[in-house]
């Protein structure tokens, strides 16, 4: 009898419960799912599902790592060192989970497409339609992280193998090499077209739906719509319409600001604005397991996590550009400053904070740091004092609390009246919560694949790109004021919209793994001028070879074929 060695779930909740629990084990036999497909069907299914969930943790991390909204306390050993460093090697244990778990993904989904047959009931192809969804998913995750920008010659830079199940030949095996992106990106669009013509069932984020794959090409098309001094127009109106799509569907609603502040703590059933997520349970993690979790890194919450990367000056800035955050006395005055929490020292002593410049003994800049420095007041005289230097501060904005140093390396600094951080090593803890308490369970997160937020972005951006920038100001305003009412985009035009549009898919996508995509995909260059260990003067360009990740140097080895290596200078 013919087995297939394949990932199943094992666990009695059915295919619409509401916590899921998806878990590999054992092979079935072909002749069984054929016998019985329904029956068999979502056991297959939910084991694609299931080996997402460790594709999601290296999903999230080389995306977000790499990017600008996150700083590290001081070097590490880990291999997810290499993403924020971009010291790029092909021997990374966690790229090898990345690319194993996705391949695994598309060898199953593909291997449940050749064995069931179409038109059997709405049910069965709405299962395959979920097939078609993941595989296509997989091959456009993966080419955005193994192959260059689309903008950057689709046609001969390479993206990843396109091999679609399990050859029949398995004695005599040989696969292809990696294919275009161009190719690859055809092939994760044909899926996700399939998969939007197949579904009719929504059962809800943790699941693939129309919706989802309508919501994830907006995303694709937004990606081949080239730079904004070079749109592709014809790319740019699909996102438009893809994403039109979704939102007048009215299958999904933007929370309001209270609601939307905790939206990390709302369970993917029960968020109306969720599309699609990598559903975590609370019964996959014991002991310390959520210290490895995503939200580990960020925060300790309930003595779980390590809680050594923080908020990047650059993000908080970007935060407080339409208004001081007071996070000390709950004064949020961007919405998605809640996600933010900064962690104060138990005893009060209030502090000027700024951020300053740091030289070598050659009078170079290598750098920035965080100073706090004791605040004593007397009337409306504001002094602070750094070692035994004292300093006057001028205000800026009294009532915010923000004020401006000249400083004894000769330059004007501004900061902030707060009181005093708690230090690791030499940078203020401002954990970061977007991927905990799902559930208020502590570092419980379901990553987001896709909501309506992002889908007001992507058409935003598309717009602008079309050059409709009233139809592009009224999306990007929409996601704009949900988070600071009143302070809409007055205009948007040719001269601000990439740096405006930029800068709010920036702080409202902000750790869901996008952000270094977003950046190169556009041609811009990478800059990380804030306190950290990452080369804060070196800025990555979007030609820069290191923008795109090795392929694992086993999979290489252990490729029935020739595998070729991305170039390494």
């Amino acid at each position: 009898m013919k087995k297939l060695s394949i990932l199943l779930l094992a666990g009695a909740c059915s295919f619409t419960a509401c916590d899921i629990e998806r878990m590999p084990y054992g092979s079935m036999a072909a002749e069984t799912i054929v016998s019985n497909p329904q029956g068999s069907l979502e056991s297959l299914l939910n084991g694609c599902y299931a080996q997402m969930k460790t594709w999601s943790d290296v999903m999230h991390r080389c995306g977000e790592y790499a990017g600008d909204n996150i700083m590290i306390r001081g070097t590490s050993t880990d291999a997810f060192y290499e993403f924020i460093s971009y010291s790029r090697t092909p021997n990374n244990y966690r790229l090898q989970s990345f690319w194993d778990n996705g391949y695994k993904v598309i060898a199953q989904s593909s291997n449940i497409i050749k064995m069931i047959e179409e038109g059997q009931s709405a049910e069965v192809d709405n299962k395959l339609g979920e097939c078609y969804f993941l595989r296509g998913m997989m091959y456009f995750y993966l080419t955005r992280a193994y192959g260059r920008p689309y903008y950057q010659s689709p046609e001969t830079n390479l993206g990843v193998p396109i091999v679609n199940g399990t050859p029949e030949d398995m004695v005599n095996l040989s696969l292809p090499d990696r294919s275009s992106v161009k190719a690859c990106y055809e092939q994760a669009i044909n899926d996700l077209k399939k998969a939007e013509s197949m579904m009719t069932i929504n059962n809800g984020p943790s699941y693939a739906s129309k919706e989802a794959a309508q919501a994830l090409l907006s995303r694709v098309y937004l990606y081949m719509s080239g730079t904004y001094e070079s749109p592709n127009t014809t790319y740019a109106q699909l996102a438009v319409d893809y994403a039109t799509k979704v939102i007048n569907s009215n299958t999904y609603g933007l929370l309001d600001r209270e609601t939307f502040m905790g939206y990390n703590t709302i369970v993917p059933e029960d968020n109306k604005e969720s599309i699609f997520v990598i559903k975590r349970v609370a019964s996959e993690f014991s002991g310390y397991d959520h210290y490895y979790g995503i939200g580990g890194m960020y925060s300790n919450i309930g003595g779980m996590g390590w809680g050594e990367m923080y908020a990047s000056g650059k993000y908080l800035a970007l935060l407080d550009e339409t208004g001081r955050n007071d996070w000390y006395n709950n004064k949020i005055v961007d919405a998605r400053a809640k996600f933010i929490e900064p962690q104060y020292t138990e005893t009060r002593d209030e502090v000027f904070r700024f951020i300053k410049d740091v030289y070598n003994t050659s009078n170079v800049q290598t750098g920035y740091n965080y100073v706090q420095a004791s605040v004593t007041k007397d009337g409306n005289t504001v002094t602070c004092k750094e070692g035994d230097k004292s300093y006057t501060l001028t205000p800026v904005d009294a009532e915010q609390g923000i004020y401006s140093i000249n400083y004894s390396d000769g330059k004007t600094y501004t900061g902030v009246l707060d009181q005093r951080m708690q230090l690791n090593r030499v940078y203020p803890m401002f954990y970061i919560v977007k991927c905990s308490r799902e559930g208020e369970d502590s570092q419980l997160h379901s990553p987001v694949i896709s909501r309506l937020g992002e889908i007001y972005l992507n058409r935003a951006e598309a717009y602008a790109k079309l050059g409709k920038y009233a139809e592009a100001k009224s999306d990007l305003n929409i996601i704009r004021e949900r988070s600071l009412p009143g302070k809409g985009y007055a205009s948007l035009d040719a001269t601000n919209a990439a740096e405006r549009i930029d800068k709010e898919r920036q702080l409202e996508l902000a750790y869901q793994a996008e952000r270094s995509y977003d950046v190169f995909r556009n041609g811009k260059s990478l800059t990380r001028h804030y306190p950290g260990p990452h080369k804060p003067m070196e800025d990555v360009a979007a030609t820069d070879y290191r923008v795109v990740y090795y392929i694992p140097q086993n999979a290489i080895n252990a490729y029935p074929g020739t595998l070729t290596q991305n170039p390494t200078k």
